[in-house]
């Protein structure tokens, strides 16, 4: 058997329905032929984004899976790969590489050698005969502990080579729980505590711990505060939500955190970024998370829960139980507490929200979006900037897995093909990007890839024609010109790629647009609704 199709057959054993990559290769046609969904991206980071989501909706359960060409494909893929690593997205990259007599030879880009740092592991497959081990350390990689991407190096002709053998098993799962003397400890702290706060990341998604988490929450009447990927973990209509967190965040979850006495960082790594929420100091914290590497490094603990998520709350749960009872205690006192702190904080921004001024202020398009979709069954995603600011504060939750969050590094363009995975992983959702005038320079014809590939997207774009953060610190050359300054119709060439594109400049004009681009969505075509915003530069940090 070829390479190639030894590979195919294993990702048909694993549980693998779609193949995203760029622009070709042997493994890309013999998926094909082996009835695998191939998609054809149009640059390799839209392709990675893809896999990204498709990993994310799933849970794992079938893997987003990329592939390209060696040299430039490799180079070009290397942001995307570096997305996933810092989201901790579990892909399966699967460069080619030069041939074996060249691939260490001179200036030949190395996917091995140069992406070992940005994935959880990296190998090359050299012989045919190795093709069922290479591919099983890597999907035991993809399936076990925290995620992060895999990679095999593919030399090209290696790929065509006979010898291969597809004696395969798919690999295991495993789950793991902390120990009962930590466990014991957490629950003592957390029942003494006066002023608890919960601090929610995204393995509660990995580990579909939703239950527990609103479950430990109520017993002890704890708020409940999310990283921006852990956002729609708790559903934050819950009188007990804070709301989630990142560069822009409502106040009552820095209100309860710099107020706590102790903090539970759940299913969440703490890491030090300019985009998530800073822990305050000084304060008792019980760091529950799948990967020990994350104890101490950005917040000093006191108690450290190593294992699952789910494993580790349900725990916790059973312990807390022992100590205080079964009945939850009272949340009516802080509830109160978390409702006045919204209603102070919402009370100062429901003007801008309701504005009817012109040009459109970004918060009105996303406010009137907000009351126009069924939020229980859309999956929304922001672009890095302004977007990911202006939506994330407000945008409330009820579903799990319903906002796909990020942050730790902000390429721009990335919201796109979160949302083509969505759409491709959840056909039956309405799947929302929201980005700038900026994002769509660098991902922009990716839109035609929602077209051609059938993928019916709401791509909300908030076209401000500037780099409006910026404005402040990029310089001015001459009063006509500055260096933030961008431009362009989108909603043509929208039209032009053969989706449905509108361009919104009145109030009266915001909500009737929404309808007729959800319209396009559930009609089979992609819609782009390009909104002419003002220059907004006020985002809701905590004073």
């Amino acid at each position: 058997m070829k390479t190639c199709d030894a590979i195919v057959d294993i990702l048909k054993r694993e549980g693998v329905e779609v193949l995203f990559g760029y622009p070709r290769n042997a493994l890309l046609e013999a998926a094909a032929q082996a009835n695998i969904r191939t998609i054809i991206p149009r640059q390799e980071r839209i392709g990675l984004h893809m896999a990204d989501a498709y990993s994310r909706l799933t849970k794992g359960e079938k893997l987003g899976v990329f592939t390209c060409q060696h040299g430039p494909g490799a180079e070009v893929a290397f942001a995307g790969v570096a997305q996933a690593y810092g989201e901790s997205v579990p892909i399966l990259f699967l460069p080619a590489g030069y041939a074996t007599a060249t691939a260490h030879v001179g200036r030949n880009f190395n996917s091995v050698r140069n992406m070992a740092h940005i994935t959880k592991s990296a190998e090359p497959l050299n012989f045919p005969a190795h093709t069922s081990a290479v591919m099983r350390r890597a999907f035991t990689a993809l399936r076990n502990g925290r995620g992060g991407p895999a990679l095999i190096e593919l030399p090209y002709d290696v790929l065509e080579q006979d010898g291969a053998e597809a004696d395969y098993t798919p690999v295991l799962r495993t789950k793991f729980a902390p120990d009962g003397a930590s466990i014991a400890k957490a629950a003592e702290m957390l029942c003494a505590a006066k002023r608890p706060v919960i601090y929610a990341g995204q393995g509660i998604h990995w580990a579909s711990a939703y239950a527990e988490l609103k479950e430990l929450a109520e017993l002890l009447a704890i708020p409940v505060c999310t990283s921006l990927p852990g956002k729609s973990s708790f559903d934050e209509t819950h009188p007990l939500s804070l709301g989630s967190g990142g560069a822009a965040m409502p106040y009552a979850v820095r209100h309860f955190l710099e107020e706590s006495d102790l903090i539970l960082g759940a299913g969440c790594s703490f890491t030090a970024t300019a985009f998530g929420i800073r822990m305050p100091t000084g304060k008792r914290v019980i760091h529950a998370t799948l990967d020990p590497i994350e104890i101490n490094r950005a917040v000093e603990t006191d108690v450290a829960l190593i294992g699952d998520a789910k494993l580790t709350l349900r725990a916790l749960i059973d312990a807390c139980k022992a100590i205080a009872g079964a009945a939850p205690r009272d949340m009516s006192a802080v509830a109160a507490e978390i409702a006045k702190v919204h209603a102070d904080w919402f009370a100062k921004w429901l003007p801008k929200l309701t504005s009817d001024q012109v040009p459109i202020t970004p918060y009105r398009v996303l406010w009137d979006l907000q009351n126009s979709v069924d939020v229980a069954n859309t999956i929304i995603t922001h672009d890095a900037g302004s977007p990911r600011d202006q939506l994330s504060p407000f945008w409330k939750t009820t579903a799990p897995h319903t906002f796909l969050g990020w942050g730790k590094t902000t390429q721009l363009g990335y919201g796109l093909g979160l949302a083509l995975g969505a759409k491709l992983a959840c056909p039956d959702k309405l799947c929302i990007n929201v980005w700038g005038d900026a994002a769509i320079g660098f991902t922009g014809m990716d839109f035609e890839t929602a077209v051609r590939e059938r993928l019916p997207i709401l791509s909300i774009l908030l076209n401000n024609s500037s780099m409006a953060m910026e404005l402040n610190i990029m310089p001015t050359a001459t009063e006509r010109f500055r260096s933030t300054d961008i431009g362009g119709n989108y909603a043509e060439f929208a039209r032009a790629l053969g989706g449905h594109g509108e361009r919104i400049s009145t109030i009266e004009d915001i909500i009737p647009a929404i309808k007729r681009g959800i319209a396009a969505t559930e009609a089979g075509k992609p819609a782009l609704l390009e909104f002419m915003t003002s220059q907004e530069l006020d985002f809701s940090r905590y004073p």
